[in-house]
């Protein structure tokens, strides 16, 4: 008896310990490494965005953080690694639109996106053109219509990305031209490029595009979204063309849902300070980001909206999946 009193009052002072390291640790956020989880392959737009942000925000918040590329699944393994992370902010990780608003559209993910992520902030919106290669005889998208609406299933494309923004948003374009095409999956933008270039394939849509239309190696054609760039002003809009898909690729940050208030206001000004800082601008620049800076509240909503948008619009369009 007198053993089980003993166990009984070790168990209540360790509970009693606890609380007490926890309430110590409160308001201390950061107090360890933080890991940011980026779901492309390294050297993409999105492993480059998040290592810039990374390197700045060790010296905001004193903590080291740690980048880690966990590809797949069209980049719905990396969310779903952040989505199932403990909701304590040393696991975040980078999102964009298309593995939170396009992709569940299409397969299972293993995250519901409008309820297992805290969106933190979002930093960069950006064009995702039709790219051809510099040297290609398609002079204009209506030259790839043309072309693919005389050869079905022949136009060989891709995207960084399987069931992506870039890669839904032009299946229903084509969808609505009655035409018939050939989607090679890729798994990120360098994939993309280097059978662009390689002529493996006639068409890629991407966001990463800065250096080879810088080059003259690619020629940009169109773009998925509602608005023109203004790095891309010359070239008209999936909207224009009269497509009913057209979504605003972002790139932002993003955690757990449940993330304490703490660690969300923390990153608030921890995001914040970075999109103003000339080192992020230069970053944005050289990529043909547009720095876009939302806070958490005002990010969650647009995701929100952007989630339901998309599943309400694919409804009325008979995209294959």
């Amino acid at each position: 008896m007198k053993f089980i009193r003993t166990v009984f009052h070790a168990l209540i002072i360790l509970t009693v310990v606890l609380a007490l390291v926890e309430v110590a640790t409160a308001g201390n956020y950061p107090s360890k490494p933080i890991t940011i989880v980026v779901p492309y392959a390294p050297g993409g737009g999105g492993d480059a965005f998040t290592r810039a942000i990374a390197l700045q925000a060790q010296e905001i918040l004193g903590a080291k953080i740690f980048v880690e590329n966990r590809m797949g699944g069209g980049a719905t393994i990396g969310v779903g690694t952040v989505a199932r992370a403990r909701a304590d902010g040393y696991t975040l990780g980078f999102v964009s639109s298309s593995p939170v608003v396009a992709a569940p559209n299409f397969f299972n993910v293993p995250y519901d996106p409008a309820k297992d992520l805290t969106y933190l902030s979002r930093f960069i919106i950006s064009a995702a053109p039709v790219l051809v290669r510099g040297d290609s005889k398609f002079q204009s998208f209506r030259d790839l219509i043309v072309y693919a609406k005389a050869n079905p299933g022949k136009l060989l494309w891709s995207t960084a990305g399987i069931n992506g923004a870039p890669h839904i948003a032009t299946e229903a374009a084509f969808t609505q031209e009655g035409i018939k095409s050939a989607f090679l999956p890729m798994q990120g933008s360098t994939e993309v490029l280097a059978a662009l270039l390689g002529g493996t394939i006639a068409m890629g849509v991407m966001s990463d595009y800065a250096g080879p239309l810088a080059a003259g190696d690619v020629r940009a054609l169109a773009d998925i979204g509602s608005e023109r760039v203004p790095d891309l002003a010359e070239i008209p809009t999936y909207r224009e063309m009269g497509y009913a898909l057209t979504p605003t690729i972002f790139f932002g940050l993003a955690g757990p849902a449940g993330l304490p208030a703490e660690v969300i206001s923390t990153w608030d000004h921890t995001m914040r300070t970075i999109t103003a800082s000339a080192a992020f601008i230069e970053v944005a620049k050289r990529l043909n980001g547009n720095v876009a800076y939302l806070d958490h509240k005002a990010f969650q909503a647009m995701v929100l909206d952007e989630i339901g948008t998309m599943r309400e619009t694919l409804q009325s369009l008979e995209v294959p999946k």
